[in-house]
């Protein structure tokens, strides 16, 4: 009996660590599933302030995104058509957080150029993003991008490009996670999925 609780422990320990970890590859991720909760972390807005995850889920229900970084253009395409799809998501009672290892001010950049009303969080650090398990270390030839882009704060990692829907209570009700960074969920696969849950 102890060897069994002793080898339930250390499972539940290496799942918990895996959370905070940064993957060797995109493929080897391991994402929080539905019915977990969305940890309790203070990043940063755009404007620089300090903004608490929780606090913003509270609000509405969400629909929570981790991109690359502006620099990324799979990632503009994609924030741009969430953008153009936005109206009919609030219609539903969601909104759209954006979340990228991108520096505030670089987060300013990119609401201006894609001329985005939603909200984008600095997570520079790193800190949601590794305990939503989506860190990876990044390729060699994006380390000096994401250095610049996050001001010096982030030297190796990436998120895998996700979309979680959350409810107002930080559950996952619904994740979409991808390896592979061109392969974005389509906002027509989206807006159906969130009627699904409503």
């Amino acid at each position: 009996m102890k060897k069994l609780l002793f080898i339930f422990l250390v499972t539940l320990t290496s799942v918990a660590n895996a959370q905070n970890t940064i993957a060797k590859s995109a493929n080897d991720i391991t994402p929080l599933i539905i019915g977990k909760k969305i940890p309790n972390l203070t990043l940063k807005l755009s404007d620089n302030t300090d903004v608490n995850i929780s606090e913003l889920l509270k609000k509405k229900k969400t629909v929570l995104v981790f991109y690359r970084g502006g620099w990324c253009p799979y990632c503009n395409i994609h924030l741009q058509a969430l953008a153009e799809a936005e109206k009919e998501i609030l219609d539903m009672g969601y909104q759209i957080i954006a979340v990228s290892p991108d520096s505030p001010e670089n987060l300013k950049v990119t609401e201006e150029e894609d001329k985005l009303k939603y909200t984008l969080v600095s997570d520079s650090k790193g800190e949601l993003i590794k305990a939503m398990g989506i860190a990876f270390e990044a390729p060699e030839n994006r380390k000096s991008v994401i250095y610049i882009k996050s001001n010096g704060i982030n030297t190796n990692f990436l998120p895998v490009p996700s979309v979680f829907v959350v409810n107002r209570e930080s559950t996952i009700l619904f994740e979409y996670v991808s390896p592979d960074y061109k392969h974005r969920l389509k906002t027509e696969i989206l807006i159906p999925v969130l009627k699904n849950l409503k």
